[in-house]
Parts: C-alpha cells; structure tokens; sequence
C-alpha cells in the first residue's frame, strides 16, 4: 500500500492529536476487537519510537519500536496495528518493512525480537522471524516469541 505516509518519532515529539489517535487505535483493535482486557497504557510509551502510518490524516497502522535492553536484550516490535479498514491491503506488510528499516536507521542492523501472537506467526515469519520458544498465554491470547536476524 503505497498511499501511507510513515512518521518514526519518539514519544516526546508526539503531538496530542497523533497520541490520541494511538490510543484510540490501539483500544480498538486490541481491546474491542478482540475482547481482551488488558493494560494497554503500560508505562512502556515513553521507551519507545513509534511508528505511525497515515492516510488522509487518518492513523491506518501503527508499531512501538524499542531500543535493544530495554523489553528484551535484543531490539524490539510490539503493538503492531493495522485499522480493519486497510486490513488485506498490504498495508501491515508495509508497517512491518517501515518498522525493520526504521529501526535499521534508528540504531543499526541488529537481531529483534517479538512477542507474537501465535495467529499471525505466518505473517511474522515472511519479514524473516523464526520461532524461538514454546507458546504462551498472555492476557489470554496465545503468543509466541520470534526473533529476526539482522
């Protein structure tokens, strides 16, 4: 998907609108979407770098990048997010090829790790993860931990 424009920021530099519209996506999906009740705000926003993708000024997907040490030892992706309305589009593909190349910018070539959920291992695996571990429940959605060589 070609029509999104990608900001990489740290969460200082966000303005009050694109956090908001963050928040909102991410408490669409993960929350509402798929009935989970979780603590989305986690004190981890500030760690990170966030990549947002936009359309019409409209937040269509969305990652939180963190620098190696400080979820893992290695560098990590959570909170990777596409809106239901560019689903099946590309545009998650795009997200996570945004967020490796960002991330490559940011802090250099490096091994980094996931915290997937097992659902979506297929389409973790096609941007070069590979499975490092046993399943595992978190916030009762079954997850996998993947980590991409650099």
């Amino acid at each position: 998907m070609s029509d999104i424009s990608w900001r990489f920021a740290a969460f200082d530099t966000l303005s009050l609108t694109e956090l908001y519209a963050v928040l909102q996506l991410r408490s669409e999906v993960f929350v509402v979407e798929q009935a989970c009740a979780f603590q989305d705000i986690d004190g981890a926003d500030t760690h990170a770098m966030h990549l947002l993708g936009t359309t019409s000024e409209q937040l269509v997907a969305y990652a939180r990048c963190f620098a190696a040490g400080v979820k893992y030892q290695e560098a990590s992706i959570g909170r990777v997010v596409t809106h239901s309305g560019v689903r099946g589009s590309g545009a998650g593909h795009a997200l996570m090829r945004c967020a490796l190349a960002s991330m490559a910018g940011q802090w250099g070539p490096q091994p980094i790790r996931i915290g997937a959920q097992a659902r979506l291992e297929h389409f973790y695996a096609q941007h070069g993860f590979v499975k490092t571990g046993a399943p595992y429940v978190e916030d009762g959605i079954a997850h996998i931990e993947m980590l991409r060589s650099p």
